[in-house]
């Protein structure tokens, strides 16, 4: 199997298992994926919280996080050195959701990586090769080591595992959300934060895990009423 049909094969078992609800995660030994020292991440990387979201360029509720929650968890957390964001590949298709993944990496070679993620969430959806292209002349990359990363699919393996790593955290859908103390504790409950939620819930999970923090760690998974209202893929 080439790894384009790996890839392929995972994207159509994550849509297939879209619908399904996430449920608590907890592990006996933490994972070795949460924090990667390859991560491009927003913020002070050695702020106390890790943020990391799983999440396709192309999803409406992705937008929706990146336009209307995101700017203040950036303001109020990331910026004032509380949270580190890391973002995650998780396509929902072949197609524009993995050329939009892979335009955000190939731009990251040329270390822009974070304002080709803001460009391609304000795209209206534009995300056609061409389009692509514009956006990296518009952030002055080098077009042809930019075209040629595209042509190149050499990052199919690196969201491939994006996808898998998911998966094995129980994520169906985007946007999904794993919140943790960035120093994990050998035996870390995660909080799984599945859909778009309203910043006021961020605040209230990312302020009893900083409340936490440097105390006691064994008691972090903490769930999301019932009663709120999720939306995600």
């Amino acid at each position: 199997m080439t790894i384009a049909q790996s890839l392929k094969s995972t994207v159509l078992l994550a849509i297939l298992l879209g619908t399904l609800l996430i449920s608590p995660t907890t592990y006996g030994n933490t994972p070795d994926f949460l924090i990667q020292d390859d991560d491009v991440v927003r913020g002070d990387p050695k702020a106390p919280i890790t943020l990391l979201e799983y999440s396709d360029f192309t999803c409406g509720f992705c937008e929706k996080f990146f336009h209307e929650t995101f700017p203040k968890l950036l303001s109020e957390y990331i910026e004032t050195g509380k949270v580190r964001f890391v973002y995650r590949d998780f396509p929902r298709g072949m197609g524009s959701p993995l050329r939009a993944a892979d335009a955000a990496r190939c731009a990251g070679e040329q270390n822009a990586y974070w304002p080709m993620h803001d460009r391609l969430f304000n795209s209206g959806g534009q995300l056609a090769p061409d389009n692509l292209k514009q956006y990296a002349k518009e952030l002055n990359l080098n077009g042809e080591q930019f075209s040629e990363c595209l042509a190149s699919h050499r990052y199919m393996k690196d969201i491939e595992k994006d996808l898998q790593d998911a998966g094995s955290l129980g994520i169906r859908g985007t946007p999904a959300f794993v919140l943790f103390p960035t120093t994990l504790p050998e035996n870390p409950h995660l909080i799984l934060i599945p859909g778009a939620f309203p910043y006021e819930t961020f605040k209230e999970e990312i302020d009893k895990l900083l409340n936490l923090h440097g105390t006691s760690t064994s008691s972090l998974f903490v769930p999301v009423p019932a009663s709120t209202h999720i939306e995600g893929a």
